[in-house]
């Protein structure tokens, strides 16, 4: 039996605003998002555990060098003989939704991320499972917005509350989820949009909570309070954090830029992979995830980090472990990086918190060494933070995350000090964070500017107008008169008969002449065409749209695409989509 939506719609409408409608569709968003992260890590475990064998465990280390590899594989088989298109790694993806396909998101992202990212990280590797998460929540928020009809806002309002729903059930953090959907994903800070934001993010915690228990994520244990002798001191880890954050965006952005020239993805995974399965067989903390490594740095444990390293059976001083430490958090950002590149599918949250954590207990354990006394667990949490804030740019995610994931929020003074500072650091060295870097390459990317977000929201093709009567170049003025009979237009685009863009023809400056019947045949049309300053072109940015408008107050504009007349864009016409927009947005 067909369900008439239109039908039900306007029964539903009868009990419940559109209001209320969304904040009940933000709490089965939540449900799922939450049943989609227990799914994923579930998927993760599972593999894990059939890979841990205890009768190889003499050989374990070797097959570090070969479990990434035959993971990625697996995902490529699947995203080509299964899913049939490619699978966009989870952030950029919705906020390219956001910005350029009025929130939708291909169904396949309902269960393709889950399975690929599962495979990625369940078999070694070095990425994260939360951005895969974000973008399966995001995909159902899609959905079900589609489903039900709704407008671009409530769209986009579901697409947040399913992002913040993923943060919150894999971190187990609902603040911090709902700050980062407002951050990170750009959802406006109005009442309309958080109460989904904080439905969902409630929801979604209440989910992972009932399958995964309750434990927080990464287990801190406060053994000595802040102390403002330490300022100096977390002010540098700020500054540190920041540039490791900045080389870990730009070690990411030349691997991907240098292998997306790429079209053979086996041979993408034949060169990726190697260097991957070599990073990770002299590394093993490389493997995976590695919160058991994030752990082992907020207890302190430099042994359970190192121990493993071939390069640690050379040398066990202390000397010798602090140098495999800073080792591993270089080539984090290259074992992260050739993942990715060759073709794994994850998140770069897991990667950030590594390196954060390793990079703080190196901080304190070398000041430790040379006669100062810092708590070395202390400065681990707080390079989490520092990380986070300046690989992401977004420092309020990095406080409420660091605190929540934790239990930390006793040093949320030091949290806020080196977030803050390790944000500035980054930025002076790279605007945009690994999310939003290619977006912004492309004009592509939603901010929280409103203007510059109204105008990207605007398409092109809802402001070209057709019914200018156009003219031939061969033309005369007797011809021009027919037109202006029977148009109420004062613009004539001259256009040649295979469609070729001349120029335009202005009444105000035929007017005197019209009347004139003994000129008809005289004068031609090219003796009276105008060349106007601007043209624009359909693949065009509305900014750019704008300035022309506005400049010297040109209120009509020829389209031109490859040298052919398309029609015209007007000042008030455009405006026009402009102040509908603006006030649809500002109402709440």
């Amino acid at each position: 039996m067909k369900i008439n939506l239109d039908y039900l719609s306007g029964i539903r409408k009868q009990y419940i605003n559109d209001k209320q409608f969304v904040n009940i569709l933000s709490a089965l968003v939540g449900l799922l998002v939450g049943l989609a992260a227990v799914a994923i890590k579930n998927f993760v475990f599972l593999i894990q555990n059939l890979l841990k064998d205890e009768s190889l465990s003499t050989l374990q280390h070797y097959f570090y060098f070969v479990y990434p590899i035959f993971g990625v594989l697996l995902v490529i088989l699947f995203v080509k003989y299964i899913v049939r298109e490619k699978v966009q790694h989870g952030i950029p993806s919705v906020l390219y939704s956001i910005a350029e396909t009025k929130g939708h998101i291909k169904k396949h992202n309902l269960f393709s991320s889950i399975v690929t990212a599962g495979l990625t990280v369940g078999f070694g590797g070095s990425v994260g499972l939360e951005g895969p998460t974000v973008v399966t929540g995001a995909a159902y928020g899609s959905a079900i917005g589609r489903f039900f009809k709704l407008n671009y806002k409530q769209i986009i309002i579901l697409l947040g509350a399913a992002c913040a729903g993923a943060m919150s059930a894999i971190f187990k953090a609902p603040i911090a989820g709902i700050v980062f959907a407002i951050e990170v994903i750009m959802i406006d800070l109005t009442i309309s949009s958080v109460l989904p934001l904080l439905i969902s993010s409630l929801m979604a915690v209440l989910t992972s909570y009932l399958f995964l228990g309750s434990e927080v994520l990464y287990h801190f244990e406060l053994k000595e309070a802040f102390k403002m002798i330490d300022l100096p001191f977390f002010i540098l880890l700020a500054i540190l954090t920041g540039l490791i954050s900045a080389y870990f965006t730009k070690i990411y952005i030349f691997i991907q830029k240098k292998f997306g020239h790429f079209k053979n993805p086996y041979l993408k995974l034949s060169i990726s992979g190697l260097i991957l399965g070599i990073l990770i067989f002299l590394f093993p903390a490389l493997y995976g995830e590695g919160y058991k490594i994030i752990n082992a740095a907020l207890a302190g444990n430099v042994n359970f980090i190192v121990e493993s390293s071939i390069i640690n059976s050379i040398s066990s001083n202390t000397l010798m472990g602090l140098l495999i430490i800073g080792l591993i958090i270089l080539l984090k950002s290259f074992a992260t990086s050739f993942t990715f590149s060759s073709g794994g599918v994850g998140g770069i949250f897991a990667p950030t918190l590594f390196m954060g954590s390793l990079s703080g207990l190196l901080f304190a354990s070398i000041f430790n060494q040379i006669g100062y006394h810092l708590p070395i667990e202390n400065f681990a949490l707080a390079a989490m933070a520092g990380t986070i804030a300046g690989v992401l740019q977004a420092p309020l995610t990095a406080i409420f995350l660091i605190a929540e994931i934790s239990g930390g929020y006793q040093l949320l003074i030091p949290l806020m000090i080196v977030s803050l500072i390790s944000y500035l650091s980054s930025h002076l060295f790279i605007k945009n964070s690994v999310y939003t870097y290619q977006l912004a390459q492309r004009g592509q990317l939603i901010t929280h500017h409103a203007d510059r977000n109204m105008l990207k929201l605007i398409h092109i093709e809802q402001l070209i107008e057709t019914d200018f009567k156009t003219i031939n170049p061969i033309a005369k003025l007797g011809d021009l008169v027919k037109l202006i009979s029977i148009s109420s237009r004062n613009i004539f685009p001259v256009v040649k008969s295979n469609g070729d863009y001349v120029g335009i023809i202005k009444f105000s400056d035929v007017r005197n002449i019209i009347f004139k019947p003994n000129l008809y045949d005289k004068i031609k049309i090219t003796e009276l065409i105008t060349y106007p300053e601007f043209v624009i072109t359909k693949n065009e940015t509305m900014e750019n749209i704008a300035y022309k408008l506005n400049k010297h107050e040109v209120y009509n504009i020829p389209v031109v695409e490859n040298g052919k007349y398309i029609g015209f864009i007007s000042r008030a016409n455009f405006f026009a989509e402009y102040r509908k927009l603006l006030k649809e947005f500002s109402e709440d």
